[in-house]
């Protein structure tokens, strides 16, 4: 049956209208993420699996533990995978852009100077958002723990994958922990019957994905040979940007020391920029890896400026891009296989492990200096569990606590 133009533009309508309301949600997180990649999941949790039902429990542990696979920025690569489901690819363009541009706004004007300001990295509204990242982390594990974790397997798992974390400390050790837990789930936790519940789709064909693939790897690879004969500036920025965007488990500060080798010796950045750009990342919300903005906008050669910021920005999250929507459509299908199902039920198990460690450190080491600290973590953890208050209004009035607390 032939389309109708009437039905065209209902359908091209319902797609921007869906375009939209993904840019709105994730600007309004962009906004109010406070609390790096850990917190971040539990905020996408609040917001799109208990709030608007994009997508259920199961499903948004799948994309959580797809991420932690792949490298690059886990949290950004799970709004860019939620996007794509909402609203095509289109829609993982949208998340990406309504997520990731607050912060690299405020990082590319602190570039232009407004370090000026001096003094804001002690204050007290500021250290209240590192404790709200607390009871958003809490909140996180104890969700997902009683999905995830029901049984008494899963749930010595998740313990024993906490204490793995805190003893093994470093990205290497999160993605070994994630990957035995795989073997046993695959090992111990099949069913003789694959759960038939309804499975991910995502509008996202096979040859796409195979494309940007191929594309990944040949950026990967050709990148860096071909910088070595021709003598570009711009080439060799891109270059060390999506390198630090493609070789990175774990995201977050685990970037921070490939970044600084990338840009400080061959003098784009001084090693004093690089630490003063670094202490603005850690106040702005949304993913670190905006702090790639900040350091393309300083750069002394070419690129430089805004346009440098944009272009630092995009090199180090179009592998993300590219990953995601390479792995998406195989994930479908391997996650509703016996065996694998068993591996997932492992690694998702696993990733309640990891949250219960980072609660630890360093969301609660980094946080909490003394009983007002606890005291605030404790009550926004109330309005966020019990009161179910939206999150930015929680951030709000535990940033003005905060900065009580600190006058006091």
């Amino acid at each position: 049956m032939r389309e109708t133009p009437i039905n065209a533009g209902r359908e091209q309508r319902g797609l921007l209208s869906r375009l939209l309301e993904v840019l709105l949600v994730a600007t309004r997180l962009g906004l109010t993420s406070f609390g790096g990649p850990i917190a971040h999941f539990g905020y996408f949790r609040a917001e799109y699996v208990e709030r608007r039902k994009w997508l259920d429990e199961r499903g948004y542990a799948d994309l959580v533990a797809l991420c932690q696979f792949l490298p690059g920025p886990a949290s950004s690569q799970v709004g860019i995978a939620i996007g794509i489901k909402r609203a095509g690819l289109l829609g993982g363009l949208a998340a990406w852009l309504g997520f990731t541009l607050p912060s690299a706004a405020a990082l590319i004007l602190f570039a232009y100077g407004v370090a000026a300001v001096g003094g804001v990295a002690d204050a007290g509204w500021l250290h209240s958002l590192k404790t709200v990242a607390v009871a958003v982390v809490a909140l996180a594990v104890w969700g997902m723990a009683r999905n995830l974790c029901p049984d008494r397997p899963r749930a010595s798992l998740a313990i024993v994958a906490a204490i793995a974390t805190l003893a093994w400390p470093t990205a290497v050790g999160q993605v070994g922990v994630i990957a035995v837990a795989g073997i046993i789930g695959w090992r111990l936790l099949q069913k003789d019957q694959v759960e038939s519940g309804p499975t991910q789709r995502f509008p996202v064909g096979r040859g796409a994905a195979v494309f940007c693939l191929v594309v990944f790897g040949a950026l990967l690879v050709g990148l860096p040979l071909l910088s070595q004969v021709v003598d570009s500036e711009p080439l060799r920025v891109f270059d060390g940007f999506f390198r630090a965007g493609s070789l990175v488990f774990g995201g977050g500060h685990v970037v921070l020391p490939l970044l600084q080798a990338e840009v400080v010796p061959p003098g784009w950045v001084t090693n004093e920029e690089f630490i003063a750009g670094y202490g603005a990342a850690q106040a702005v919300p949304g993913p670190l890896f905006t702090f790639a903005a900040y350091l393309g906008t300083a750069l002394h050669g070419a690129p430089t400026g805004w346009a440098g910021g944009v272009f630092a920005l995009v090199a180090i999250f179009l592998p993300s891009f590219l990953l995601v929507v390479g792995a998406l459509p195989f994930w479908d299908r391997l996650r509703v296989m016996g065996g694998f199902s068993g591996a997932l039920r492992g690694i998702n198990a696993a990733v309640v492990g990891l949250l219960l460690a980072a609660l630890y450190n360093p969301v609660w080491t980094s946080a909490v200096r003394g009983p007002g600290d606890v005291g605030l973590a404790l009550a926004a953890f109330a309005l966020l569990a019990f009161w179910r208050w939206p999150p930015w209004l929680v951030v709000v009035l535990s940033a003005a606590g905060g900065q009580l607390l600190a006058l006091l």
